[in-house]
C-alpha cells in the first residue's frame, strides 16, 4: 500500500468506511451478483435513486470494489464480492458493525443514496447547509479554519498558474477570510483585491489583510452571491464554490458573476475536476470521495471539465484554458457576447 500523501488523506479515511458501509447496507454485492448490471436495474433492486447510486458505484470503483463495464453498467470485483452475505470469505457483518460506529453525518450516506437528498434536506432543514450550520461563532471559526488550511496548501500553485499582469482589481467570490486573495495581492503588487462573502467572515479577513500588510489594497464586501455581486472587478476568482451547489444554483452564481464583470472580464474557477472514467488512482479516489461528500452534504457535485464548460457556457462564458494545480485545476473563462 502506498504511503498517504498527507495528513489530509489520513483524516478523511472515514469516508472510505462510509462508502463501503453504504454498499453493504444496500446489499449491492448481492444485487450485482456475478454479472455486470445497469445502474437502472441496480437502483430498482436496492431501492435507490439512480443518479445517486451511480455516484456511489463510481466511488466503489476507485476503491477496487467495483468495476465499470461501460458507462452505465457495473460489476463487483473479487474484493467487492466479499461484501456479499454468502461470500467466502464474507466481511459483510464486520463492515456493518464498523460502519454503525460512524456517528458523524457521513452515516447518512445510505439515506442520501436511497433518496438523492442531502442530510440537511432529510432533516427538513432546507437546502442551504452553510446557513444551517453557520449560526454559532465556534462553527464559523471551525469551518473558516478548515477552508484556510485546504486553500493554503495550493495557494503557491494558484498564484503562479495564472498571469494576473493584465488585471487591475481581482474579486474572490466566497473568499472567506481572505487567504487566497491575500496571496494573489501579495504576489502582484499592482493589484487591488476584494473578498466577497457573508458578514461572518469579515472580521477575520480584515485582520488577515492587516497581518499581511495589504489592508490598503484589499477590502471585504458583504453579500450573497445568489443575490447580487458588486461590479468593478475585471477578474473574478472562485475556489471550491461551484462544487457545493447543483446546476441551477451554479447558474445563478455564474450569471451574477457575468453581470458584475466588464465586457472583457475574466472568470477563474478553481475546482477538483472529475475524471471522465474513474480509476483506482489516488487522485481519482480523492475526487470521487469529495463528490459523495457533496451528495450527502450541501447537495452539489464534482464535475468533469466538459460539465464545467457546459455550465459556464449556459451562463454566458467562453472557455479559455485549463491548468492543473495538484489535486485541483484552474479553469479560465472569459465573458462572452451572449
Amino acid at each position: 500500500m502506498s504511503r498517504p500523501a498527507s495528513v489530509l488523506d489520513l483524516v478523511q479515511s472515514h469516508r472510505i468506511t462510509a462508502v463501503i458501509y453504504a454498499a453493504a447496507k444496500l446489499s449491492l454485492a448481492e444485487a450485482v451478483g456475478d454479472e455486470a448490471k445497469s445502474v437502472a436495474e441496480l437502483a430498482r433492486l436496492v431501492s435507490a435513486d439512480e443518479r445517486a447510486l451511480r455516484r456511489l458505484l463510481v466511488g466503489l470503483t476507485t476503491l477496487g470494489l467495483c468495476r465499470q463495464a461501460d458507462h452505465d453498467r457495473f460489476a463487483m470485483t473479487d474484493l467487492g464480492l466479499q461484501l456479499g452475505e454468502t461470500a467466502d470469505p464474507s466481511f459483510k457483518d464486520w463492515v456493518l458493525f464498523e460502519g454503525e460506529m460512524l456517528t458523524q453525518s457521513w452515516s447518512g450516506l445510505v439515506d442520501s443514496v436511497r433518496t438523492g437528498k442531502t442530510a440537511t434536506q432529510l432533516r427538513g432543514e432546507g437546502d442551504d447547509r452553510y446557513a444551517a450550520t453557520g449560526n454559532t461563532p465556534e462553527s464559523n471559526r471551525r469551518f473558516n479554519a478548515a477552508m484556510v488550511s485546504l486553500t493554503r496548501s495550493i495557494v503557491p500553485k494558484i498564484v503562479t498558474a495564472h498571469d494576473f499582469a493584465a488585471a487591475r482589481l481581482v474579486m474572490d467570490i466566497g473568499g472567506g477570510t481572505g487567504e487566497l486573495i491575500g496571496a494573489i495581492v501579495q504576489h502582484n503588487p499592482h493589484l487591488e483585491g476584494i473578498v466577497f462573502d457573508l458578514a461572518r467572515c469579515e472580521t477575520d479577513a480584515r485582520t488577515h489583510f492587516d497581518r499581511l500588510g495589504i489592508a490598503g489594497r484589499s477590502r471585504f464586501v458583504t453579500g450573497s452571491f445568489f443575490e447580487d455581486i458588486p461590479s468593478g472587478a475585471d477578474t473574478i476568482v472562485m475556489k471550491s464554490i461551484l462544487h457545493n451547489w447543483n446546476d441551477d444554483r451554479c447558474r445563478i452564481i455564474l450569471r451574477n458573476c457575468r453581470n458584475a464583470l466588464p465586457s472583457d472580464g475574466t472568470l477563474i474557477v478553481i475546482e477538483r475536476i472529475m475524471p471522465e472514467r474513474a480509476t483506482t488512482a489516488p487522485e481519482d479516489r480523492s475526487c470521487v470521495m469529495s463528490d459523495l461528500n457533496m451528495l450527502r452534504g450541501p447537495g452539489g457535485c464534482e464535475r468533469t471539465e466538459a460539465e464545467y464548460r457546459k455550465l459556464a457556457d449556459s451562463a454566458g462564458f467562453a472557455f479559455v484554458r485549463t491548468t492543473g494545480i495538484g489535486s485541483f485545476s484552474l479553469v479560465q473563462f472569459r465573458k462572452s457576447g451572449h
